[in-house]
């Protein structure tokens, strides 16, 4: 496998990322329904991240796609937060350091943007993405900001950009 590569998604990986978020997601045991599963938009990345102060990004080699992650405005909240996004690698990448780079990548994009803070949702069982956004400077909150429509995960997270 070459090097992989993190890139702004283009209209023609639609299928592909939408096919890494369902098989991670399944191999995790997340429920389908309340999660980014059932999201409308998973089909269409490209077209959904095509607005103001959103991008999406993926970690492609060899002309297939491992990972993807992305920011956008925080839906139904007022405040200047953005969220990550459907952020999810294949288990054969996990723990290479993608992870890192693709926050790196997503939280300097958001500072580009202008945004304030960074909010995310997770679930409890996913302890290795807990890590490394701890590492990263994200703490824990209490209640959920906005409201994403992801009512299975428990877990939400924010960072001062």
């Amino acid at each position: 496998m070459s090097k992989p590569i993190i890139r702004p998604i283009k209209k023609e990986d639609n299928s592909q990322v939408a096919a890494v978020v369902r098989k991670v997601l399944m191999d995790l045991g997340a429920p389908k329904v309340g999660t980014a599963y059932a999201d409308k938009a998973l089909d269409t990345m490209y077209e959904h991240y095509k607005q103001p102060k959103a991008a999406y990004f993926v970690v492609e080699a060899d002309g297939r796609i491992l990972g993807c992650a992305g920011i956008a405005q925080l839906d139904n909240y007022d405040g200047n937060v953005c969220e990550l996004q459907k952020m999810y690698f294949l288990e054969e990448v996990r723990g290479t350091g993608l992870g890192k780079e693709m926050m790196d990548v997503c939280l300097q994009k958001a500072r580009e943007f202008g945004f304030d803070q960074c909010y995310l949702e997770t679930m409890p069982y996913m302890e290795a993405a807990q890590k490394l956004y701890k590492r990263t400077g994200f703490i824990y909150i209490d209640e959920p900001l906005g409201d994403t429509g992801h009512f299975s995960c428990p877990v939400h997270m924010l960072i001062d950009l």
